[in-house]
């Protein structure tokens, strides 16, 4: 399944040319309905697509309020007068609603350049996925559950039969009883050309020649999470013990990792406890009751002391607030900036990435979003900071994926801590289509450890990543 999605998304962008002019939505003049909110609303239309080449249930796309059996107009704007041969309307979820489009010079008056003829069949990008196949890890915690069905992503090519100058605004008529099912549209483009406008994965070839990736063996355990401490020496994972009840465990290196040892000291939380951060001065463990109103976070620092681990306390940060009982954090080798994945009342979406700054009390300030950028009207969450305080990986599914979760890396452009670069997806050898996350890097080994759903059971995978293709180039 791996390999065909990555297969699918090379042959989807050999249709491209690099001489084509494409444009994306970028403002809505009129649309005849919206849900409203962060996510599903229409402004999730703008912007280049959020969810293709994978397509499928998103809340980084638009859910009009008729999209089981109705009729619904959208008129978008575009940045610059272009001349305009085809129009691509990217529909996530059962492809082929699209019945007319026009196009405008002046945003007021339309012409109808291209309507759906009887019997005509919308290309489908990829057929229905098997759903048995497909998971999420819940907000609660790292439980796996099914996603929503996925049926039939697609791309209404509306090609002109002549070429149409000038044009600033475009409307899209949909009619939603043509087919069952939920729908979703992703992004309207235009372009000069027919030839398919192309629509890919952010990534890099450096992500592609990668070793092949190998399965961690921990003999009968089935990890929620993975840490590695600072000499690379052990290995942290969390355990479900049962529905309501997860437990840290280590491994020390050797020809395996199967000596597991319950780390007793760490285990403080009542139902689920989780390591983020080992380094030579402290852990940061996570899963402990979370207080609303006591501004404690439900993570605790421990001071290794002759390599025991000492608790100093809960993490306090200003007017903390969370919609879920538990959040996953980084922070700083010097412990001065804490990163959090959180929903607040202030996130993009879904889960955020936030930032707090060490007060001299040693408690921490308020909660400050790192950005649109880096954040998505889905889930973003699992953050790993490295050591150069500049290099986050983490793992989300509001961008362009090759599964439900994908593990991406960003780089911080400044000393704002809310500027940082577009997401890079790690590519097909680490991202499967079902999910990956939990991301960490061993930075003396150079090897990056994850989780990854298999048929429903998580692993933990390795693969070898030099620093020189992973870390921030100065």
């Amino acid at each position: 399944m791996k390999k065909y999605l990555y297969l699918s998304a090379i042959l989807f962008t050999l249709f491209s040319v690099n001489a084509q002019q494409v444009q994306w939505a970028s403002k809505l003049i009129k649309f005849s309905s919206d849900l409203g909110g962060k996510q599903f609303g229409i402004k999730r239309i703008l912007g280049k697509p959020d969810v293709f080449p994978q397509g499928g249930y998103s809340g980084n796309a638009w859910t009009p309020k008729n999209a089981l059996d109705g009729r619904e107009t959208v008129i978008v704007g575009f940045e610059k007068a272009q001349t305009v041969k085809q129009v691509a309307v990217f529909e996530n979820l059962n492809a082929g609603c699209v019945v007319a489009v026009a196009v405008s010079t002046d945003g007021e008056k339309f012409q109808y350049v291209w309507s759906r003829k009887p019997n005509y069949k919308t290309p489908l990008y990829r057929t229905t996925l098997n759903t048995d196949r497909a998971y999420y890890f819940g907000r609660k915690r790292r439980k796996i559950q099914e996603v929503p069905n996925v049926f039939n992503p697609g791309v209404e090519y509306a090609i002109l039969e002549s070429s149409v100058s000038g044009v600033i605004a475009v409307k899209v008529e949909f009619n939603f009883a043509l087919l069952p099912g939920q729908k979703q549209i992703d992004a309207i483009g235009i372009s000069d050309s027919e030839t398919p406008i192309e629509v890919s994965i952010n990534s890099k070839p450096d992500f592609e020649n990668l070793p092949n990736v190998r399965k961690v063996d921990l003999a009968e355990v089935i990890p929620s999470t993975v840490c590695i401490s600072e000499d690379g020496n052990k290995l942290y994972a969390s355990i479900n013990i049962s529905d309501k009840e997860e437990i840290i465990s280590y491994s020390k290196k050797g020809d395996s990792w199967t000596n597991k040892q319950v780390e007793s000291q760490l285990n403080s939380g009542d139902y689920y406890n989780f390591v983020d951060v080992v380094n030579s001065s402290f852990v940061l463990k996570g899963g402990s009751t979370y207080t609303p109103g006591s501004n404690s976070t439900g993570f605790e620092i421990f001071n290794l002391v002759d390599g025991k681990p000492q608790s100093q306390g809960q993490i306090k940060v200003a007017a903390y607030n969370s919609y879920g009982d538990f959040a996953d954090a980084t922070m700083t080798n010097d412990s001065k900036t804490l990163i959090i994945a959180v929903e607040t009342d202030f996130t993009q979406g879904g889960v955020d990435l936030y930032f707090a700054n060490k007060k001299e009390d040693g408690t921490y300030g308020m909660l400050q979003n790192m950005g649109k950028v880096i954040n998505s009207a889905n889930d973003d969450f699992t953050p790993q900071l490295l050591s150069d305080g500049k290099t986050l990986l983490f793992a989300s599914n509001g961008f362009s994926t090759l599964g439900n979760h994908d593990i991406f890396v960003s780089y911080r452009q400044d000393d704002t801590w809310k500027n940082w670069s577009e997401p890079i997806n790690l590519g097909s050898k680490i991202n499967s289509a079902e999910f990956d996350g939990q991301p960490f890097y061993d930075e003396k080994n150079e090897i990056l450890y994850y989780i990854s759903a298999v048929e429903g059971k998580n692993q933990i995978n390795q693969v070898k990543i030099s620093k020189d293709v992973l870390l921030k180039k100065n």
